[in-house]
């Protein structure tokens, strides 16, 4: 299977599935010198853990990380970082029914066309617990960005019907209730109604909003390397995701060009800066030195208690009730893992424009 590793200076590469030993990560091109310890992982595992509340699965799983290798005395080593989280709490049996017939809203049917066989627990690599791997990287990668002064703030936008009112907005409530909204109105309201969606054996979706404080501008190229193409990658890679924009997004395709342009004007610190940011910090391909919005859009659940239509491996037309453990909205979950593979992206784009001037290049060998 291809398709495990993402970047290319600053590379990750994941591996394990969701009833397997563990999962972890190896993380290629972290430079020499970072303080770093399990700690400073486990803060970021800590914030995608099952089992924290009534709307995510109640699998318990420490998601403990164990680091191998790159670190020495609190210090990376500048070779590749070896990061493992052990499996603990796999309940394989209650996916012995599913080998017989194809979930709906999940890739069992794609996974036996492509390959002829499936892992049934849990989905294996298709499981959310894949993405694992992808916030211990991350939260290397956030540690770097923190020595340049860049900082990155995610949070729930919206479940279901319910957005939050950025009048309300209190960067300091993500962390205090379980959906990590910052508006404990709206987190109220979305706990209500996935009470309703519980009550109903559904799911509900939502909308992720993350955004980059302190992003020097220039970072990224005009062509297939943009850094919103590559953002767009990170973030429509995790599974769950089925959406993506930046800036004002979709709604460019009701604005015109006078609605829709940022202009400029000199700053009083006599710099040239711009009036507004409908392009979400990033213009032509490379982030403009404004802050930095993107979204992300994140399906339902599929696995639901609720009846569906299926076929099973016998080609026969049935209907099925999902058991097991399953969150009945995946978005807070998902929160720390946008953040993770923005920050993955963010660093790699950085590394790379070290290289796009010469006298940079002669001032650092000279």
């Amino acid at each position: 299977m291809f398709g495990s590793s993402f970047g290319t200076l600053f590379k990750i590469t994941t591996w394990g599935e969701s009833h397997g030993k563990g999962l972890g990560v190896v993380v290629d091109g972290c430079p020499a010198g970072l303080p770093l310890d399990e700690r400073d992982i486990q803060i970021f595992l800590n914030r995608r853990r099952p089992g924290q509340s009534r709307y995510t699965t109640q699998r318990k799983e420490s998601d403990t990380v164990e680091i191998f290798s790159g670190v020495f005395e609190g210090k990376t080593t500048g070779t590749a970082i070896s990061m493992l989280v052990r499996n603990e709490d796999q309940q394989s049996k209650d996916y012995s029914e599913i080998a017989s017939y194809y979930r709906p809203g999940h890739a069992d049917l794609n996974f036996d066309i492509k390959y002829g066989f499936r892992d049934y627990r849990g989905g294996g690599r298709s499981s959310g617990r894949e993405t694992i791997g992808r916030v211990a990287a991350g939260a290397i990668a956030s540690k770097i960005l923190q020595e340049l002064g860049i900082s990155i703030t995610t949070y729930t936008q919206s479940i279901g019907p319910v957005a939050i009112d950025y009048d309300r907005f209190d960067a300091d409530q993500i962390l205090q209730n379980a959906v990590y909204m910052p508006d404990a109105d709206a987190a109220n309201q979305a706990m209500a109604y996935l009470e309703s969606c519980m009550q109903e054996q559904n799911s509900s979706g939502g909308m992720i909003e993350c955004r980059v404080q302190n992003m020097p501008a220039g970072i990224g190229d005009p062509v297939f390397e943009k850094l919103n193409t590559n953002l767009g990658k990170a973030i429509l890679s995790i599974g769950a995701i089925k959406g993506f924009e930046i800036g004002d997004g979709f709604q460019v395709a009701k604005a015109t060009g006078l609605s829709n342009n940022d202009c400029y004007q000199m700053g009083a610190d006599g710099k040239i800066e711009k009036i507004s940011n409908h392009s979400g910090g990033i213009t032509g391909g490379m982030s403009d030195g404004c802050e930095i919005i993107l979204r992300a859009a994140v399906k339902p659940t599929p696995s639901i208690s609720a009846t569906q239509k299926t076929v099973n491996q016998a080609g026969e037309n049935i209907e099925i009730n999902i058991k097991g453990r399953h969150d009945p909205v995946i978005v807070p979950r998902a929160v720390v893992v946008v953040e993770s593979m923005v920050a993955i992206t963010l660093v790699d784009m950085l590394f790379a424009g070290m290289f796009s001037k010469l006298d940079r290049i002669i001032e650092f060998y000279k």
